[in-house]
């Protein structure tokens, strides 16, 4: 696609023409999960209709026909985010991209070091650095943020020192929208000798990612969020990284040698991928980049600017609701989320539903985050390249008929 053709891409997505509550699906839920294309869900369909084998292991045509379509969308996803394809390991998801990370520099962490994650991490990237401190008796150090979730680098770099083995950090926070200075902290960690871990979950699928530029150490995504299906993550590593760290899985594929007395590894991105792999659901990753790139990251990121940017100036209209995180679209992706002064935003997600508005409520697996801002939930609406305008003023309307509801029920 040369242009971005909105019609174009909503055709492609067939979920889109569903009906909720007698309403046209409005899908406004997509930092939890995106929608896939047609050319996604026909790839599973092809893979179990016409070549169905495992990979690696045959000689026969079905099996040399899996492998290559698995490997070449490891070599997609790889140059998706510019990275080498054995630095690219398939994972079931970012959470466990993360944890193989913490299991994997746990032995560079000693006791009195500590590790610095920011106050807005999801829980996949907050409890596994939690743990490994308790294990470690290290200490765990927080980068905090204004009410907007801005990171003060000056106190960042107090925080940060040459006891700090490890910088896990959101690269875009999933409650507030914020887009961390990542590039200011890579900095910071190398003049401290320090690992930089991105989780990217909320970054890869919204704008551009290029592992050789960010020169982070670590990055996790998920393919589900990006146009993929579930169950199928990526983890990017460094190669010399990768080869120093130890696999806490054994069996099948990432073996190379075996005797009854002991075993040898495979070469990497294999080391980290035992056992059958998620084959189907690889592939398919490969047809979700496939459709990124042709519509492109720099349009998809301009689309969801602009509709973002139209979606907050409509909800700071409204009274009575509270924007958390950026009110501006400086440094910020399109997830916004809110609160009602009176509504519970349970309440409000129910009644959005009725009107086929399809939003999050809740703490958003990051329930320090939330109650730090005197909450107990919030709603989210998140927003990707085939949302429109239309579609947000639907999304509008339909939080004032939510308070216009309550407002009655309880007149």
């Amino acid at each position: 696609m040369t242009n971005f053709n909105i019609e174009k891409i909503r055709n492609d997505f067939p979920i889109l023409n569903r009906q909720v509550n007698n309403k046209r699906l409005v899908y406004l839920d997509n930092a939890a999960t995106s929608q896939k294309p047609n050319a996604v869900i026909q790839s599973l369909n092809d893979y179990y209709t016409n070549y169905n084998s495992n990979v690696h292991r045959g000689v026969h045509k079905l099996s040399v026909e899996a492998t290559d379509e698995y490997e070449n969308s490891r070599v997609k996803v790889a140059n998706f985010i510019n990275a080498a394809p054995n630095e690219t390991i398939w994972t079931r998801n970012t959470s466990e991209s993360l944890n193989i990370v913490s299991i994997g520099l746990k032995e560079k962490v000693k006791p009195g070091d500590n590790i610095v994650v920011s106050r807005m991490e999801h829980h996949s990237n907050l409890v596994p650095w939690q743990q490994l401190c308790l294990e470690k008796n290290a200490e765990l150090r927080y980068l905090d943020h204004d009410l907007e979730g801005r990171i003060d680098l000056s106190i960042a770099k107090k925080v940060i020192d040459k006891k700090t083995k490890i910088i896990a950090i959101t690269h875009m926070s999933n409650v507030l929208g914020v887009i961390n200075p990542i590039h200011e902290l890579r900095e910071i960690s190398k003049k401290n000798g320090t690992f930089l871990v991105l989780d990217g979950a909320q970054s890869a699928p919204h704008f551009s990612v290029d592992m050789k530029e960010i020169d982070c150490d670590f990055f996790a995504f998920s393919a589900h969020k990006m146009l993929g299906p579930t169950g199928i993550g990526i983890l990017f590593g460094k190669e010399n990284l990768l080869e120093e760290m130890e696999p806490f899985y054994f069996g099948g594929d990432m073996i190379s040698e075996v005797t009854y007395e002991d075993a040898k590894w495979n070469d990497l991105p294999y080391k980290f991928e035992a056992g059958t792999p998620n084959i189907a659901d690889a592939i398919a990753t490969g047809y979700a980049v496939d459709y990124l790139v042709e519509v492109g990251m720099d349009n998809i990121t301009k689309h969801e600017d602009d509709i973002t940017s139209y979606a907050l100036e409509k909800i700071k209209e409204l009274p009575d609701y509270n924007v958390i995180g950026p009110t501006n679209m400086n440094n910020r992706g399109g997830v916004i989320s809110f609160n009602h002064n009176s509504v519970h935003p349970h309440d409000i997600g129910e009644i959005l539903d009725k009107y086929g508005v399809a939003i999050r409520t809740g703490h958003h697996c990051a329930m320090p985050l939330v109650r730090s801002y005197e909450i107990v939930a919030a709603c989210r609406a998140s927003f990707y390249l085939y949302n429109t305008y239309n579609e947000i003023d639907i999304f509008i309307d339909s939080l004032k008929e939510a308070v216009d509801y309550f407002k009655t029920r309880n007149s």
